[in-house]
């Protein structure tokens, strides 16, 4: 069965087509060598890159450093005017203020000794970090940078817009490798970067850092390709960075790999088959070694928030039509085609043709075969309790039960759709002189961007250390409660500001907002819900509450926040300061125990 071969026949025997006359006899002749050549080519190392629209003199660090500038300045553009306020404005979402109170937890909590789970906020809780994904490696990269003392908007920004970027890199690194030209991997990087997906979730921090999931299918490649066992240690070490960086994305992440890597293992020469099952395992081995760790908070926190409940999962399970539906803002399709943020799906036009070009055009081969299998599942897990595997999953693996939004399965698709787009556009272009191909690059490229071209986006102003906030940070440590909370069945309310200043005093909070809501936090707000009378001042004083803020520019009655104030200096709280809290004026008050 020939096209079970390693595609390392095709491409030598292209470049020698194209270097040489006579290159209709030479491929006929190659291709008989290779089908009688036994197991040695099986796993041969793939070949330089025979794509002639690249300059022969281009030097591999010179082409890294180009393409890696070339991502960042679309990465600029395509989510402009970001960029021209990255240390004051973001989008306007509650997510933003959770993106930057996870990251700076983490740098507090490496440099105070912390628990690193046992965030400030729900208090009295433990381990509230895992009522949502931690962000670990986020946190981590970004520590030195809250460290260095630098804005905490900028280092969300820097951490958002990188991301995208280096996605796009990572995209270009594994299309560029199956495909053997430059030009056509760029458009792949362009299509995992800036498809509609992206702009839909850019409030969400963890589901722009992709940039491990190409990473992870390149170093499986070169463990297939080659039965290394640095290969395929990277190849665990990238699942695990995945894990740690989104554990939605970890999770469809180690399930791609292994269907795509057992239906390439066909192309293994028997005899080593065993030896590349071996240096798999030793990558499984190495995410493992994160994974089980990693995950006992979550585990832990599923005894107390329980699951997703099923309706809610309905929710956020994409619908084969949501495949055509965009982003907010997509200038090409317009409001008539926007979807909520979970379902724009649509992949763009252009990279659909390129990847029906490849599976039409392409002699089958097992890498490409186990691309299509990967698209496939990766669209039917998308598609939740909508589709066949995901409730079959949902009912016997427990970690599913704790995923709200299987639609995010669709950055998979994006990936695997890019890499077949690559394919086909390589194979469609190779006819073309190198200054033709190189247009027709630009132009499929200008397109694509076309299609997911989104109006500038609209941002908002999120401020640094108010007042109210540097004086309090300088006050006794003391547990802290702010109003107006959130009503039960409206969260989060105003509570996602209030943890994001608190990484300006670092006080423990009883308010909170998470991908999950504990019980007692749930609670808690019903008792406070009628806020200031006797009862809710009782709660705080169970609590233990020192220190209770209100918010006068978050009363939407007039005279509401003054009456309040009033009540509580009738309910012995003492004054502390009236100041700026950000958006309006805000008193702070002392509650002393009865």
């Amino acid at each position: 069965m020939p096209w079970l071969q390693t595609d390392v026949g095709e491409h030598r025997l292209a470049r020698r087509s194209a270097e040489r006359e006579g290159g209709t006899q030479i491929l006929v002749a190659g291709r008989r060598l290779l089908q009688n050549c036994g197991d040695r080519d099986y796993t041969r190392t793939v070949v330089p890159d025979g794509d002639t629209a690249e300059p022969a003199t281009a030097r591999p660090w010179l082409r890294r450093v180009c393409i890696a500038a070339l991502f960042t300045l679309l990465t600029v553009v395509m989510t402009w005017p970001m960029a021209r306020v990255l240390g004051s404005r973001s989008v306007e979402h509650h997510d933003v203020f959770f993106n930057v109170w996870r990251l700076a937890w983490i740098q507090h909590a490496l440099a105070t000794s912390s628990v690193l789970f046992d965030g400030n906020q729900f208090y009295p809780e433990r381990q509230v970090l895992a009522y949502s994904d931690a962000m670990l490696v986020e946190g981590l990269i970004a520590a030195p940078l809250f460290a260095a003392g630098l804005k905490p908007l900028l280092i969300h920004n820097l951490m958002l817009l990188g991301a995208i970027a280096a996605s796009g890199v990572g995209m270009f690194t594994l299309a560029r490798y199956l495909s053997r030209s430059t030009g056509a991997a760029i458009v792949a990087g362009l299509v995992f970067a800036f498809a509609p997906y992206r702009f839909g979730h850019i409030m969400h921090m963890e589901l722009q850092w992709t940039m491990w999931i190409p990473w992870a299918f390149w170093a499986m490649q070169r463990t297939l390709e080659t039965g290394r066992l640095r290969f395929g240690l990277l190849t665990g070490a990238f699942l695990a960075l995945q894990i740690g960086s989104s554990i939605y994305y970890g999770i469809f992440l180690a399930i791609l790999l292994t269907v795509a890597g057992a239906v390439q293992l066909v192309r293994v020469a028997p005899s080593q088959r065993l030896k590349t099952i071996g240096v798999f395992a030793a990558g499984a081995l190495v995410a493992a070694s994160v994974a089980i760790p990693y995950s006992k908070p979550y585990r832990d926190a599923t005894g107390r928030v329980g699951i997703r409940a099923i309706p809610e999962i309905l929710m956020h399970s994409a619908k084969p039509s949501d495949y055509l539906l965009v982003s907010e803002g997509n200038l090409l399709y317009g409001p008539a085609h926007a979807a909520p943020p979970e379902l724009a799906l649509f992949p763009g036009y252009v990279a659909l043709v390129l990847a029906l070009v490849a599976v039409v055009a392409i002699r089958p081969s097992a890498v490409m075969f186990s691309y299509v299998i990967g698209l496939l599942l990766a669209f039917d897990l998308s598609l939740g309790l909508n589709g066949i595997v995901y409730p079959v999953l949902h009912e016997h693996v427990g970690v599913f039960k704790g995923l709200r939004a299987p639609a995010r399965a669709s950055i998979f698709f994006l990936m695997f759709l890019a890499a077949l787009a690559a394919r086909g556009c390589a194979v469609a272009l190779r006819p073309l002189p190198v200054m033709a191909r190189m247009g027709a690059i630009a132009a499929i490229g200008a397109v694509a961007l076309l299609e997911y071209w989104v109006v500038p986006l609209r941002l908002w102003p999120y401020p640094e250390r108010p007042a109210l906030y540097a004086f309090l940070a300088r006050q006794p440590d003391g547990i802290v409660a702010e109003f107006p909370v959130p009503r039960v069945d409206l969260l989060p309310g105003h509570d996602a500001r209030y943890i994001y200043m608190s990484i300006f005093h670092w006080k423990r909070l009883v308010n909170g907002y998470s991908g999950y809501y504990p019980p007692s936090y749930l609670a808690r707000m019903e008792r406070l819900a009628t806020f200031p009378d006797a009862g809710s001042i009782a709660q705080l004083r169970a609590d233990g509450v020192r220190y209770v803020i209100v918010h006068e520019g978050s009363y939407i009655r007039a005279g509401e926040s003054a009456a309040i104030v009033t009540a509580l200096a009738r309910e012995g709280l003492k004054p502390m300061t009236r100041l700026h809290d950000g958006w309006a004026a805000a008193t702070l008050f002392e509650l002393s125990s009865p």
